[in-house]
């Protein structure tokens, strides 16, 4: 089979690559399209933990499956599925045990032809979803659900504000929050991607790269319930200011590093509750995936490349600037 190989640090090619068997209690899903995540360009930068070459990468994959081993159950074979790329969460439901790990490092990803999962990684196809969005389903919108609604607990009536809007888990998060109703803002750095995330169901939002923007949001629309958060780095502190006493800022990344300018005296007065979060647990997965049918929320696609062109989608998600998920067709 085709798959976009990882050689060495900044060598990304398309390779052959053995065609994968299914184990016991596993199935082989013939992949018709994957999407990238940061986590893949980190892989690639040589950036990450548990580093290994060659590896194949990628987290998301949707397809159909082809085959099934030994004690799985033959009535998978023929269906449209999702892949859950958290593997052997753990017992409990606070947080992943240590044997927890994500598809795509260390073991082969998506980004190939066909691979080997268990079947209990795997879900139907959202109907409503063509192949590319519901590659662009599993990661990221594992990652949002559980830190908007697992860990911040999004109550009726609630105002949200989602950072950084444009990354794939803030407009889950964004998605999420309107369909359930809520009220729900977003910062960034572009007028045209607030504009887009108004088009999907924002009140409206604010450039985080301007002084006093969150003087300007405390004041109007006015404090946030639930924050969500992937950036960190030396504007959290604005956080703090633009949160609803008794709020809960919720965070599942720390891509501008640690928070300096953090004042713990605002925390305890305000009475605030800063929650980490990370992937998703079983529950967390089957609660997203039904929300996401019942609610037919649709993941926002920005570009798709064959997977012939896979070293571009990797130089365009090493840039940025996109909107929404990078997806392989294959």
């Amino acid at each position: 089979m085709k798959a976009l190989t990882i050689e060495g640090i900044g060598k990304v090619a398309l390779m052959e690559a053995p065609d994968p068997v299914a184990g016991a209690g596993e199935a082989v899903v013939g992949l018709r399209a994957a999407a990238l995540n940061h986590r893949d360009v980190w892989i690639l930068k040589g950036q990450y933990a548990g580093l290994k070459y060659p590896c194949i990468p990628g987290s998301d994959g949707a397809g159909v499956v082809v085959s099934v081993g030994p004690g799985a159950d033959a009535s998978w074979v023929g269906r449209e599925v999702i892949i859950n790329p958290a593997f052997n969460w753990g017992p409990s439901g606070s947080a992943q045990g240590r044997e927890f790990s994500i598809l795509g490092l260390p073991r082969d990803g998506t980004l190939a032809e066909r691979i080997a999962v268990p079947v209990a990684q795997l879900a139907p196809k959202p109907a409503h979803l063509s192949w590319e969005e519901a590659a662009a389903l599993p990661l990221a919108g594992l990652t949002g659900w559980r830190a908007l609604m697992g860990r911040a607990r999004l109550a009726a009536g609630e105002r949200v504000l989602v950072t950084g809007i444009g990354g794939g888990v803030a407009l889950f998060a964004l998605q999420f929050a309107v369909a359930s109703g809520n009220e729900v803002w977003v910062t960034s750095s572009s007028d045209e991607k607030v504009t887009r995330a108004v088009a999907l169901g924002a009140k409206g939002g604010f450039r985080y790269d301007l002084q006093g923007w969150a003087a300007s949001a405390a004041k109007a629309p006015g404090p946030f319930d639930v924050i969500v958060d992937s950036a960190g780095g030396p504007g959290f502190g604005d956080l703090l200011d633009v949160a609803a006493p008794g709020g809960r800022i919720v965070f599942f990344g720390a891509t501008r590093g640690n928070a300096p300018d953090v004042a713990l005296r605002k925390v305890f007065w305000k009475q605030l509750s800063l929650l980490g979060s990370t992937m998703g647990s079983p529950s967390d997965w089957a609660a997203m995936t039904e929300f996401v049918g019942r609610h037919a929320v649709r993941p926002v696609v920005s570009d798709v490349f064959p997977i012939a062109r896979g070293p571009e989608a990797f130089s365009l998600m090493e840039k940025g600037g996109q909107f929404g998920k990078i997806v392989l067709r294959l």
